[in-house]
């Protein structure tokens, strides 16, 4: 159970999407996954106010690839999907606090379709803390995300009356990019 060959390789499309340019492969217990070159991925889908402590991309960037091919294929459940992310982080060495809060937000995100008694309780259990924990660094990052958007469109407002800029506004990025 692993990915089969070395690191993903990529182009990026823009800002925020990537092309799978080589398939890329992972062998689990009984199947196997083939994500196709050209497929397109964003990484890891991180919120921005949480991007210092789980950016998009890094160990886990295979697996995060596999979930996002897995999600749009529908060759597997949604549950199965994001419990094959789980274990892929495992395999890829992800740490268990990282792996289990990017499971979460995985469910999460995916609002818990196909979740059994047992998801349920370990969602709960990994949910809570995490955002017990995060809370506070949270509100601070975005609160200066806000602060720092304010101070682009001061100036891109002094751009425009100055007639140096006929730009849009800049748009607030509480996103990942």
């Amino acid at each position: 159970m692993t990915f089969v060959g070395s690191g993903p390789v990529v182009e990026e499309i823009d800002a925020k999407f990537w092309r799978v340019t080589e398939p890329l492969v992972y062998s689990g217990d009984t199947e196997e996954f083939v994500i196709p070159a050209g497929f397109r991925t964003d990484f890891a889908s991180v919120p921005r106010p949480l991007v210092w402590l789980i950016p998009r991309y890094g160990r886990y960037t295979r697996a995060a690839i596999l979930h996002d091919y897995l999600l749009s294929s529908h060759v597997v459940s949604v549950a199965d999907a994001d419990g094959l992310f789980r274990r892929c982080l495992r395999e890829l060495g992800v740490s268990v606090p990282r792996r289990w809060m990017m499971w979460a937000a995985v469910r999460a995100a995916s609002r818990l379709r196909g979740a059994s008694i047992r998801d349920i309780v370990s969602f709960l259990l990994t949910a809570v803390p995490s955002v017990i924990f995060l809370a506070i660094p949270v509100v601070v990052v975005t609160v200066f995300l806000v602060l720092f958007w304010v101070v682009e469109l001061a100036f891109w407002a002094g751009g425009r009356w100055g007639q140096r800029t006929e730009a849009p506004p800049p748009e607030p990025q509480m996103k990942a990019a």
